[in-house]
C-alpha cells in the first residue's frame, strides 16, 4: 500500500504559478510511475503529466505542455508540479496518483485527496 499526500494548492491570479507537492508514504521502496490529474466542477477527471520511476520520461497533457514541469525526488518520496502561466480553466482539484511501473503509466492504484487550485481572471 502507497499513501498520497498532496499540499501546494490555493488561490492565484492569472498568470501566476504554483508548485504542488505530492509525498509518498508506505510501502515506498519499490519503484512507482507517478502522476497527476485534475477535476473541475461538473467535469471528468482528466490527466495532466506523469513521470516515470527515474523522472527520466514524462508524458504531459496538451493542455498544459510547456506550462507544466513534473519531476520527483526518490530521496524524499515526493512528486511535484511546477505550474506557470496558469489560466483561469486550470482550476480544479489536482490530485496525485502512483502504480508500479518502471515506465510512464496510463492507470493508476493509488491516489491522493487532491488539492484545490484555483485560478483567478
Amino acid at each position: 500500500q502507497v499513501q498520497l499526500v498532496e499540499s501546494g494548492g490555493g488561490l492565484v491570479q492569472a498568470g501566476g504559478s504554483l508548485t504542488l507537492s505530492c509525498v509518498a508514504s508506505g510501502r515506498t521502496s519499490s519503484k512507482y510511475a507517478m502522476g497527476w490529474f485534475r477535476q473541475a466542477p461538473g467535469t471528468e477527471r482528466e490527466f495532466v503529466a506523469a513521470l516515470n520511476w527515474n523522472g527520466r520520461s514524462a508524458a504531459y497533457a496538451d493542455s498544459v505542455k510547456g506550462r507544466f514541469t513534473i519531476s520527483r525526488d526518490n530521496a524524499k518520496n515526493t512528486v511535484y508540479l511546477q505550474m506557470n502561466s496558469l489560466e483561469p480553466e486550470d482550476t480544479a482539484v489536482y490530485t496525485c496518483a502512483a502504480t508500479l511501473s518502471i515506465g510512464v503509466a496510463l492507470e493508476y492504484d493509488y491516489w491522493g485527496q487532491g488539492t484545490q487550485v484555483t485560478v483567478s481572471s
